[in-house]
């Protein structure tokens, strides 16, 4: 092979066959104007190239050519003519290929999953946040005029001390404050109750029917927080949170998927934080509030307790969805009426896990007993009524509707 100015190399092509470059130096207007040779062939300089635009072949990436097969024809010596067809394709992969290094991958923060909030993390929010306009709206405690007033006040629990009202205010003003999809701690906890029952370690939709999964009952949680606000997924995040209480979240979760005792689980939680709040309203809860000197505290554990009682029920007397009218109504009475028995269950149920035994199916032996106020044959028309119920949330009784427990 003859000497040269330039530089001869050779490479092996994407196809297996070698290639000779040599770079040939010329001179033009004083300059030096280097250019490759494939083959004996300097590209541009084809009567070819000029008729389809050397400024193509020049600007064609590599993977094209591979793939309309250009290095094939420029291994074999590029002696062969290029049809109109295959020029339509180099020029369809070029842009199509442009088209892909136009894509510009972007890692936004909405790609990565969202960090899981704390129950305490979410109401430090609501007692930053300015909720001035909604405390006037909330009604703590029941108004009562006349003989039942003189009654409440002789015989009726404690009043709640002076420096607690302040955070049982706070417990109503959160109950009436909605779901907004602007409020990222919002967010935050519904992202965080969904994944903590599912096991999930992605964000989900705001909207879409895997909200069902567990135990909403529509395309958006939104719609079922009817008469407890926000508080109702306030509850439901300690239960699923606190490290004592999330294995029996999950347990309650797991009957709330069984194939004939299935309930939809998040819409039985806001039932548990309705009853709550009206255990609160009536006051009886302000004789272990003023024992321990905290409201949201006593209020979580009543929460608890509750959902406790009512899983310990539903499981061992084989309840269905047609029952959960029946159901309701006994939790609550009883709740309301045993606050204290109720807490001290609980305690006695996470003692018993913690140690490692087998935590007994109820701790009261009538609870296991169907209600002595519904026979078999009131139990049954409860039932059958209970199916022609929509289960599909909770609403804020009246005061004078208090005593009575209902669904809508």
């Amino acid at each position: 092979m003859e000497e040269d100015s330039g530089v001869t190399s050779h490479t092996e092509g994407l196809n297996g066959v070698s290639h000779e470059c040599k770079e040939t130096e010329e001179l033009t207007n004083g300059h030096s104007n280097h250019r490759p040779v494939i083959n004996g062939l300097t590209p541009g300089h084809s009567v070819k190239e000029h008729a389809n635009g050397s400024s193509l072949l020049k600007s064609l990436p590599i993977s094209a050519l591979k793939q309309n097969g250009l290095l094939q024809s420029l291994a074999t010596g590029g002696e062969q003519p290029k049809t109109e067809e295959e020029s339509a394709e180099v020029e369809q992969a070029r842009e199509e290929w442009e088209a892909l290094e136009s894509i510009q991958p972007v890692v936004s923060e909405e790609s990565s999953p969202t960090p899981l909030i704390s129950f305490n993390e979410a109401l430090q929010h609501f007692q930053t946040t300015d909720l001035g306009e909604v405390l006037k709206n909330i009604q703590p405690t029941i108004r009562r005029t006349g003989l039942a007033a003189i009654t409440h006040f002789l015989f009726g629990p404690p009043r709640l001390h002076r420096e607690l009202l302040e955070e049982r205010d706070l417990v109503f003003a959160i109950a009436q404050c909605s779901l907004d999809n602007s409020q990222a701690v919002h967010m935050r906890v519904l992202q965080t109750i969904y994944k903590r029952l599912t096991g999930s370690k992605q964000d989900c939709p705001r909207f879409g029917t895997h909200w069902e999964n567990v135990g909403f009952q529509g395309t958006d949680p939104a719609t079922d927080l009817r008469g407890t606000g926000f508080l109702g997924l306030m509850h439901t995040l300690y239960l699923v949170m606190d490290p004592e209480t999330l294995p029996l979240a999950r347990d309650i979760y797991k009957l709330s998927q069984h194939p004939t005792q299935n309930f939809p689980f998040c819409v039985m939680s806001i039932n548990m934080t309705r009853i709550a709040l009206h255990a609160l309203r009536e006051e009886a809860l302000s004789k272990e509030c003023n024992r321990r000197q905290q409201v949201v505290g006593v209020l979580n554990e009543f929460y608890v307790a509750t959902f406790l009682h009512l899983y310990q029920l539903w499981k061992s007397q084989q309840k269905t969805i047609s029952d959960s009218g029946f159901v309701l109504k006994e939790v609550e009475l009883f709740a309301k009426k045993n606050p204290k028995q109720m807490m001290r269950r609980l305690d006695v149920f996470l003692r018993e896990r913690r140690s490692g035994g087998a935590p007994r199916a109820s701790p009261d032996p009538t609870a296991q007993q169907p209600s002595p106020c519904l026979g078999e044959r009131g139990a049954r028309s409860e039932g059958t009524r209970g199916k022609e119920m929509h289960f599909t949330g909770v609403c804020e009784l009246t005061p004078d509707m208090e005593g009575e427990a209902r669904l809508i």
